[in-house]
């Protein structure tokens, strides 16, 4: 009787064929094929990573189930496909040696040099610091790489890498992960890689994201474009047969490839316009790859001559480059049983930019000592993420500004001087000049656009020509914010309003804190010179600020009540032995109003960003008002019988302070004026034109949804010089036949 046999012996060959696979996937000779571009010293500092980077990774798996250290190796091997230097693969190796394996970036230095330590810790995640929300933990991470990036372009290209081996071997992972990931690659890698000009990494990342993130609609996709590669491989080779022959009849050198539109590229078609996969026509294409610039024009003449060029079909990226430095002509022509192919003509040069990008440079630096236009172009756009940086320190904040400059859709606009520029799409007047310099920004005040005045909002459209006029006077205004579209504009405008709002809180601080001391009995006061600074040292001690510019400007935004800082002054220049002037401080805290307890403030509208006029009551000059210093907001004016400030100063009533109008205002003031009115033809007019020839100008109009009754309630928002023009305005108004109520729109209590 024979007994079972034994499972053993059959497993046995498979689970050592896979052991072996392993250990060949996880050895420094799986690299090394890879590296024959670096010269000896190169390969072995290479190979001291390997050693180092497979002893701390010595007993993790992969979810796999591969060493662990068969990751790095990948990452590396791709970047050497890249021809980075020895620093950028031995990045690469131990580019997870400090997230995981509590390898210390002083260890790094110590064992390979600061230059790789450095790229290694901006490879690393921020896992060590606590986040309140995912997005926040993304935002500082990729805030992080760009920074690094910025100051190094190999971090993002190792970066890259990374995520594109993470991307191929997704499939070990928990499927409930793979959503997030393949999100997250489509919507910040795959960007940053075509804006870098990795276009095999770009294409790559979209289709590995696509295929996890709808696999269904992958795979469904995937059998049609094979069935439809089998139907037209004859005509294929029968149009690569004909243009190869074109060629060679006139002597040209050129080498001919084939192109096959992506998956996730047909998909994006397919979704964006509602085609179907028979509808899509372009997913075959030739790239014509020829010596020189001229051959490349030559190319296209050569094509034309051959097969019809669909009209609308020809793009010129030689004579004006995309923004990530890619080049070539693109041109759609109607081959055989009229199918539209489409042909791209480039150089090798050209070639290499288009499939490598910024890699590129370092396939490129010994022949071109200035560096290609790829990498120039990606050092600018570097350049301008630093520029973002060093104004913005919120991480969210500063995702916001960048993210918007990722995307490759561009508009190409002149200067007055014919200097190209490139924007992203739906970039405005005011992101042209930000682009330009800052300082032409800051001073914009008008525009033209092929050589007409347009306003500052209008959106840039290709081929315009684009002229900024500047005043010295000239500032940035807060509602350029609602429409620009660059990061680098937005920053520039909100770096600007945040340094004027904390100068004129600082003049309105050192002016409250003027009027409280004369409450207390001084003058003016004590100067900040070295006699007098140990007295203001220990008046911020006491405040808990770092210096007098940030009492002042406490002071101006409400932080800090001025009466309290003034007598706790008062306290310590007496234990100097100052005395108050009796005299003065009756004067002075009597004169006020009773009810507040400091000096009064002047006011004539030229304060801007220190003081608010409080939208519930609108105050004009002439109006009796008072002031609340909200905490944090600056001084807030309402009318003193304003029913809000009633309220507040029921409440808060030591945050009040007296204030009044300059006898010479300096500006118009808005204020609210409510206008019942006769519904009929033209009624809406005579209202604009009483108001135009009593000197008031409408600044906002609400007619809310009542066109249909028999009257109708306006309200206006008119600007106006003080109380007295006010009630000229609404006098006219109420002589008009039409208007059968005009009054100003105060709050309700």
């Amino acid at each position: 009787m024979n007994a079972v046999p034994d499972p053993a012996p059959a497993t046995q060959p498979r689970t050592a064929a896979v052991a072996a696979a392993n250990a060949t996937a996880a050895s420094f000779a799986a690299l090394t094929d890879s590296l024959d571009y670096l010269d000896a010293a190169g390969i072995e500092q290479v190979r001291q990573a390997y050693r180092f980077a497979d002893e701390a990774h010595l007993g993790q798996l992969r979810n796999s189930g591969e060493p662990y250290i068969t990751h790095p190796i990948a990452v590396a091997t791709q970047c050497a496909v890249w021809k980075l230097d020895a620093q950028a693969l031995m990045a690469a190796l131990l580019h997870d040696a400090m997230e995981d394996c509590g390898v210390t970036k002083a260890d790094l230095i110590d064992r390979f040099g600061a230059p790789v330590a450095e790229l290694v810790d901006g490879l690393t995640k921020l896992d060590r610091l606590q986040f309140h929300t995912r997005e926040e933990n993304q935002a500082e991470s990729f805030r992080k790489m760009l920074l690094a990036m910025a100051r190094d372009v190999r971090v993002i290209l190792v970066k890259l890498a990374d995520r594109t081996h993470n991307m191929r071997t997704l499939s070990g992972v928990p499927r409930s992960k793979w959503g997030r990931i393949a999100s997250e690659t489509l919507e910040i890698y795959a960007p940053i890689a075509h804006r870098l000009g990795l276009n095999q990494t770009y294409r790559e990342l979209q289709d590995l994201a696509f295929r996890h993130l709808h696999p269904w609609r992958y795979a469904t996709l995937s059998k049609a474009v094979d069935k439809s590669r089998n139907r037209r491989r004859d005509l294929v080779q029968r149009v690569q047969a004909e243009v190869d022959a074109a060629f060679s009849r006139i002597g040209m050198q050129v080498r001919l490839a084939g192109r096959e539109k992506t998956l996730y590229a047909i998909y994006q078609k397919m979704d964006l316009k509602h085609l179907s996969f028979a509808q899509v026509t372009d997913i075959y294409g030739f790239r014509v790859i020829v010596p020189t610039v001229t051959d490349c024009y030559t190319a296209l003449g050569v094509l034309h001559q051959m097969y019809k060029p669909v009209p609308g079909k020809f793009k010129d990226h030689i004579a004006i480059a995309k923004l990530n430095g890619y080049q070539s002509l693109h041109t759609t022509l109607v081959g055989p049983s009229g199918v539209n192919i489409e042909f791209q003509m480039r150089t090798e040069e050209m070639h290499v930019v288009a499939e490598a990008g910024v890699a590129a440079h370092w396939l490129y630096k010994a022949q071109d000592g200035e560096g290609t236009s790829a990498e120039r172009l990606g050092t600018k756009w570097l350049q301008s993420l630093l520029d973002i940086q060093n104004e913005t320190r919120d991480a969210a904040e500063f995702w916001d500004h960048v993210k918007v400059d990722l995307f490759p859709d561009a508009v190409y606009v002149f200067t007055p001087k014919s200097q190209i520029m490139a924007l992203p799409r739906g970039a405005t007047v005011v992101d042209f000049a930000y682009a330009i310099h800052s300082d032409v920004g800051d001073h914009t005040t008008a525009a033209k656009i092929n050589n007409e005045l347009a306003p500052l909002r209008t959106e840039l459209r290709n081929g315009d020509v684009v002229e900024v006029i500047t005043a010295p006077v000239s500032t940035p205004n807060p509602a350029w914010l609602g429409f620009v579209r660059t990061g680098r504009a937005r920053s520039k405008i909100r770096h600007y309003l945040k340094t004027l709002a904390h100068t004129e809180s600082e003049g309105l601080g050192e002016k409250l804190l003027t009027q409280a001391i004369r409450a207390e009995g001084l003058e003016q006061l004590p100067p900040v010179d070295a006699q007098t600074q140990p007295l203001w040292d220990k008046l911020l001690r006491f405040t808990g600020n770092r210096s007098h510019s940030e009492l002042l400007t406490d002071l101006g935004l409400g932080k800090r009540i001025a009466g309290i800082v003034a007598k706790r002054l008062m306290v310590l220049m007496a234990e100097h032995g100052h005395r108050p002037n009796a005299l003065l401080m009756t004067r002075e805290r009597y004169s006020a109003h009773e009810a507040l307890s400091l000096g009064v403030v002047t006011l004539d509208g030229s304060e801007n960003a220190s003081v608010q006029y409080a939208p519930c009551c609108r105050p004009v000059p002439g109006d009796s008002i008072v002031g609340y210093l909200g905490r944090g907001e600056g001084l807030v004016l309402h009318r003193a019988h304003c029913s809000v400030a009633k309220r507040l100063q029921h409440k808060d009533s030591e945050r009040f302070i007296a204030v009044d109008w300059s006898d010479e205002p300096t500006r118009l003031f808005e204020t609210g004026v409510l206008v019942t009115i006769a519904n009929g033809k033209g009624v809406l007019a005579r209202v604009a034109a009483d108001l135009a020839n009593s000197e008031a100008d409408i600044t906002h109009v609400d007619m809310g949804d009542e066109a249909a009754l028999d009257t109708t309630d306006l309200r206006l928002i008119v600007a106006v010089r003080d109380h007295a023009h006010l009630e000229t305005a609404l006098r006219n108004l109420r002589r008009t036949p039409a208007v059968i109520r005009a009054a100003r729109i105060t709050p309700q209590a």
